[in-house]
């Protein structure tokens, strides 16, 4: 996590410049679905779900087109069994920190963008059954693209879709979402 820290505070600086200094903090609320998918090494065996997702945003834009963000997501919370005397449940969420560039169809910075976003997330896979609880988590990258529309310096809508990706115990685990984001900028 420490390593995590360091590279946003590295990004950070570095998009320091004089016209920098006049930036937004921003928000960033996400709603969607992410389509999960697992795998087992050496097995063969697959399986994907989908679930409602959420992911919450907050982060700094140095000017209109760079900004630096974290961000907590979740990506699946679900029954995967039961039948009355068995039962099995997964959680699927992560936190992140990356960078977000972003370009505007006019020069006005207002109106229609393109957007993507990259960096790396801690991803956490919590599994409870009548046999026991246990979680794992690993760090990888994820990434993002986005279009949407700045109605004013303050407010903006974003259609997203994100990839993340995670592994361990033998498990890799891919979540692809795609979410109706609003931001609100101060």
């Amino acid at each position: 996590m420490k390593k995590i820290l360091a590279l946003g505070c590295v990004l950070a600086l570095s998009a320091l410049s004089t016209s920098a200094l006049a930036g937004n903090a921003f928000v960033r609320g996400e709603l969607g679905q992410s389509d999960v998918n697992a795998k087992i090494d050496g097995t063969g065996n697959s399986g994907s779900d989908k679930d409602n997702a959420f992911s919450l945003r907050g982060g700094y834009w140095f000017n209109s087109n760079f900004a630096v963000e974290g961000h907590y997501s979740k990506f699946y919370d679900e029954t995967v069994y039961d039948d009355g005397t068995n039962h099995a449940s997964a959680k699927l969420s992560a936190i992140g920190l990356g960078v977000v560039v972003k370009e505007h169809a006019t020069p006005t910075d207002l109106g229609f963008f393109v957007q993507l976003r990259g960096g790396l997330a801690r991803g956490k896979l919590s599994v409870d059954s009548n046999l026991g609880s246990g979680s794992e988590t690993s760090t990888k990258p994820y990434y993002g693209i986005g279009a949407g529309y700045d109605f004013s310096k303050q407010y903006g809508v974003s259609l997203n879709y994100d990839h993340n990706q995670g592994s361990g115990g033998g498990l890799r685990l891919r979540a692809n979402t795609l979410s109706l984001g609003f931001e609100a900028r101060f």
